[in-house]
């Protein structure tokens, strides 16, 4: 059986995409910057009949067409559009693959006959997308090339025999080559693909590069060019239908487990995990009922997973009953499988993932912070406050790591308080380090007294708590009991406690 290749080309991709759901009336064009100017980056086809092309400058396009209504592009969601496109064409073939920003290319070998013949299946593919308002020219060839440069300089059918016939008369551009090459062709006079069929290829190869030989030779068939194309994403969801409706919580739930089972075995068989899943109940009365919860961590595990979900479930409004449940996870990641420890630490992790997933879903994760190290000597500034999903993973204490209030090893960094606030004075101090001295309206004796440590205020932030000048910390361990963090201030000969030890 002969390879039948159908090239499909958008040439208003990105226009179309816009006007579908905010129509403009008249000239439309989208814009793209570039450098320090504007320029069209795609018009519909009131604006290229009066000229207006992309490329051009927008100050130019509006000295042309002052009536020209422009819109920012938006690349993103005009790859979001082929992306959906090539989704919707796999109705015409099993491979279909994207060609270009704007354009697919599918393999419809053997599949021409299910719609009538090759014209049948182009005839119901261009009626589809013009009733889209999606403006679109399909051509359909034995090559991948040739499917290419036929779809963009006017679509048709060619037939395996026709092929070299065909491909003649069209520009060398055609052949998928850069501008340079193309004009260098026709610089000498080879401005068509006819003019190139009969050379020999290694002169060609020779002047202006393998490339040229390289797309002459596939749009003719004499090299081959696969359609590789891109598999979709994998969908991670579920549904089941209730035989009756439901209403008790109790039994709704009994049915979430059901369906977390599925969706984990899911997830388990492309090593996913679930950051975010959303849960649909359809009532009797067509009303559908949206529950979502987020997790700290990506997850599978079921037992895990639908304790969350007991809260938001509790005051459920199921109306006449629940007939139908559909569970999807829209936001995954990868989960690969943990190795079994008997020390524990993975179970830490979980602890504290399950945790801040209860708390996030109660309050919002944005309110659930943690205290990150900050680089910076300065207490005030030792530390910084982040999202806690957004933190490394905490578990165990890692071997090796020093006790809070170890004394400093070689490599690592002195002991810091549990406890930190802003400094508060003390009074009646006697001594260096003081042996007495007063603090919240106490009175303290000095124990054990360990320091100091000298920190110097950072010269290039103007920081009015540090105007005192540099400071020597002293670790103070009192006889009522508190372990104070206290600090000395030589140029002011001032006292002041800043954090206290566990």
């Amino acid at each position: 059986m002969a390879r039948r290749l159908l090239s499909i080309w958008f040439p208003r991709l990105a226009s179309d995409h816009a006007l579908r759901n905010r129509p403009v009336p008249g000239p439309f064009a989208l814009t793209l910057r570039s450098g320090q100017n504007d320029r069209l980056h795609c018009v519909n086809a009131e604006a290229g009949a009066r000229g207006l092309h992309p490329g051009m400058g927008l100050n130019d396009a509006r000295a042309i067409c002052p009536g020209l209504v422009t819109r920012p592009a938006c690349p993103v969601a005009e790859a979001a559009a082929l992306s959906v496109l090539r989704r919707w064409a796999g109705r015409y073939a099993p491979l279909v693959a994207p060609d270009g920003p704007n354009g697919l290319i599918a393999d419809i070998t053997g599949v021409a006959h299910l719609f009538g013949n090759e014209g049948d299946l182009q005839a119901d593919l261009q009626a589809r997308l013009d009733r889209g308002g999606i403006t679109a020219i399909s051509a359909i060839a034995g090559t991948r090339g040739a499917a290419h440069a036929l779809a963009r300089h006017g679509g048709g059918i060619v037939t395996p025999d026709d092929l070299s016939g065909r491909m003649a008369a069209l520009p060398v551009a055609a052949l998928r080559i850069d501008a340079e090459t193309a004009q260098a062709l026709a610089r000498t006079g080879l401005g068509r693909i006819g003019d190139l069929i009969a050379l020999p290829r290694a002169p060609l190869a020779r002047r202006f590069g393998p490339e040229l030989a390289l797309r002459l030779d596939q749009m003719l068939g004499l090299r081959p060019e696969p359609v590789g194309a891109v598999p979709d994403a994998p969908h991670f969801g579920v549904r089941l239908v209730l035989p009756d409706p439901i209403g008790l919580q109790q039994d709704v739930m009994a049915g979430l487990l059901r369906l977390l089972d599925r969706l984990c075995a899911q997830l388990a068989t492309h090593a996913m995990g679930a950051r975010r899943l959303r849960l649909e109940l359809g009532r009797v009365d067509r009303e559908t009922l949206v529950v979502e919860i987020g997790l700290a961590r990506p997850l599978r595990d079921p037992a895990r997973i639908a304790p969350l979900f007991t809260p938001k479930l509790a005051d459920l409004d199921a109306g006449f009953g629940i007939e139908t449940m559909r569970l999807q996870a829209p936001v995954t990641e990868p989960l690969a499988p943990e190795q079994i420890t008997s020390h524990g630490g993975s179970d830490l992790r979980d602890g504290m993932a399950d945790l801040i997933s209860r708390l996030g879903n109660r309050i919002g994760f944005d309110s659930v912070q943690r205290l990150h190290p900050a680089p910076s000597l300065t207490p005030e500034r030792s530390f910084r406050l982040t999202p806690a999903i957004g933190a490394p993973e905490t578990g165990a204490k890692k071997a090796g790591a020093p006790e809070p209030d170890a004394a400093p090893g070689p490599g690592h960094p002195p002991p810091r308080p549990i406890a930190l606030f802003p400094p508060e004075p003390v009074t009646a101090a006697t001594g260096h380090p003081p042996t007495r001295f007063r603090w919240r309206r106490t009175q303290f004796t000095t124990l054990r007294a360990t320091g100091p440590e000298r920190i110097a205020p950072e010269w290039w932030l103007d920081d009015p708590a540090w105007q005192g000048g540099l400071r020597n910390y002293w670790r103070i361990e009192t006889v009522e009991g508190p372990r104070l963090w206290m600090f000395h201030t030589p140029r002011k000969d001032h006292w002041s406690v800043q954090g206290e030890f566990a």
